[in-house]
């Protein structure tokens, strides 16, 4: 089977404390992976490797079975960047609009008012994430830290993607609110058969996503499984 996403001695400079490295990362379809060990600056690298916003200075990212430096054209990469999901809190959101006009700006920017058939894809996706029909029309800003990432991850879905990456998701959510979204993940990505990629350090997520769990070692880039998470 072709993997989703694979990383096979890779090696990064991103002007961190070392590089990052990755010496063997093989993620299948349908596979549920969390990854611990990243920083913050080390987590955005691994996303730009994946999506091939940046390239490895040692090694090969393939994605779907195409080696990401294989991409030389524009138009290409964009088809492959479609590809994938971001959930991430560099992800722009707007805080005075309401979670539902924030959702729908994945597929318009006419958002005051959001058109009626966008409407309906917003309440359709926002069911699949578990956000509340209540919250939909709340101010962003108001409906809390679970309900942001939510919506981080009902954009991140709205475009059909193969693979979702969640880059240190639930920093700054409650604790009491983490078991949760974990299973708020699973159940909005098992019927899509995603290739999902947590890169956390968060235990509770980590356990909750019911998947492989590995710990990078940042010196030798060796992928290995945890005995236990740091949160």
């Amino acid at each position: 089977m072709t993997s989703a996403l694979s990383f096979a001695d890779v090696v990064k400079d991103y002007r961190g404390l070392r590089p990052l490295r990755v010496a063997a990362l093989d993620v299948a379809p349908g596979e549920r992976v969390a990854i611990a060990g990243l920083d913050v600056a080390a987590a955005e690298t691994f996303i730009n490797l994946a999506t091939g916003a940046g390239l490895p200075d040692q090694g090969t990212v393939t994605v779907m079975g195409q080696a990401t430096d294989a991409i030389t054209e524009s138009d290409d990469w964009l088809a492959s960047l479609d590809r994938f999901g971001i959930v991430s809190h560099r992800a722009v959101l707007l805080d005075e609009s309401t979670v539902a006009q924030n959702i729908a700006m994945s597929f318009t920017l006419s958002i005051d008012p959001v058109p009626a058939d966008v409407r309906a894809k917003v309440e359709s996706i926002a069911e699949i994430v578990e956000l509340p029909p209540s919250l939909l029309d709340t101010a962003l800003s108001q409906a809390g830290g679970a309900a942001r990432v939510r919506t981080h991850l009902a954009r991140a879905l709205a475009l059909d993607p193969a693979i979702l990456i969640l880059e240190h998701a639930t920093l700054g959510v409650p604790r009491d609110d983490v078991a949760g979204l974990a299973r708020s993940l699973v159940r909005a990505t098992d019927a899509r058969h995603l290739a999902v990629i947590a890169l956390t350090d968060d235990d509770v997520l980590a356990k909750g996503m019911a998947g492989r769990r590995l710990r990078l070692d940042a010196a030798t880039g060796r992928l290995k499984a945890p005995s236990i998470f740091s949160r």
